[in-house]
């Protein structure tokens, strides 16, 4: 068993956190706010501070942005100003490719640390299950010492290469799930329209080519206009966007579709759903809640 410091416990981190305790690791915890309301899980206990979390044999992190990844490595009493004992920083969060690659380089240059990119897709549920999917990024030995503390809470880890490589595939996989996301709540409004009970959707065309598990989790709760307990913000997923086009900026890539999803996610964000979850969309149709 491992000691292992996780620093941010917002949706993804304090259900994945719970899951490597359960395993038996000893934890040291960390969040950017107190959270007196979580239960600490057995073997664990915080820490003060990200440089005081660097006595652990691996550093997880998961944060809303690069801004907090910045922040926890780089600002007073980070991880960089630990001295010593140096180990493996890996983050989950979903963040830029190019600050992860600027970030991992001078962590490296400033105490030898070496950095594991490993952004999650699956959501609050697969955290909840341990049925994550892994796309990380970073030496392959790094990599390689990583696997097996995932087995707690990934069904699946791709090396995808360098780091860097799992931020750029996580954008890939955003992509995705945000176009998805829009046609579902325009599948739902159309249906509604059209007098076909929504709720029927989801089962409907589960096992087709339509199907996705966006669609299985999203479909009912557009039609029911229920949309709590969150499990995706809009905000992160407009962030993820906009990471994404700034990728796409750089390596000269055209990418219409998610242009225009940004400006839809952008609008809805904007109309004060931002920290609302992915299945208000509909609301952009008309729809009210439950």
């Amino acid at each position: 068993m491992a000691t292992i410091a996780f620093l941010g416990l917002g949706l993804m981190g304090s259900r994945m956190s719970r899951r490597l305790a359960a395993a038996g690791h000893q934890l040291l915890l960390w969040n950017r706010t107190p959270r007196p309301e979580l239960v600490l899980p057995a073997h664990a206990q915080w820490v003060a501070t990200p440089a005081a979390a660097c006595r652990a044999d691996m550093i997880m992190c998961c944060v809303a942005n690069g801004a907090a990844m910045q922040d926890i490595v780089f600002g007073e009493q980070g991880i960089a100003s630990a001295d010593g004992h140096t180990p493996l920083l890996v983050d989950f969060s979903s963040i830029s490719p190019k600050l992860t690659r600027e970030m991992a380089r001078r962590l490296h240059q400033t105490n030898g640390m070496h950095w594991v990119d490993a952004p999650v897709s699956g959501g609050t549920q697969g955290a909840e299950q341990g049925r994550l999917i892994i796309m990380a990024g970073g030496r392959e030995q790094d990599v390689a010492r990583l696997r097996p503390l995932t087995l707690p809470l990934a069904q699946k880890l791709t090396h995808m290469g360098e780091v860097g490589a799992g931020q750029t595939s996580k954008l890939c996989n955003q992509l995705i799930v945000a176009s998805n996301a829009l046609l579902i709540a325009e599948a739902v409004h159309l249906a509604t329209r059209s007098g076909v009970d929504a709720r029927a959707l989801a089962p409907a065309l589960a096992g087709g080519f339509a199907d996705s598990l966006p669609l299985q989790i999203l479909a009912p709760r557009m039609a029911e206009g229920c949309f709590e307990p969150v499990q995706w913000k809009v905000s992160t997923l407009l962030k993820d966007l906009d990471n994404a086009l700034a990728q796409a900026e750089a390596c000269e890539a055209a990418l219409p579709l998610a242009q225009r999803a940004r400006e839809l996610m952008a609008r809805h964000a904007a109309s004060g759903f931002a920290d609302a979850d992915l299945s208000s969309l509909i609301h952009s149709y008309g729809a009210t809640s439950c």
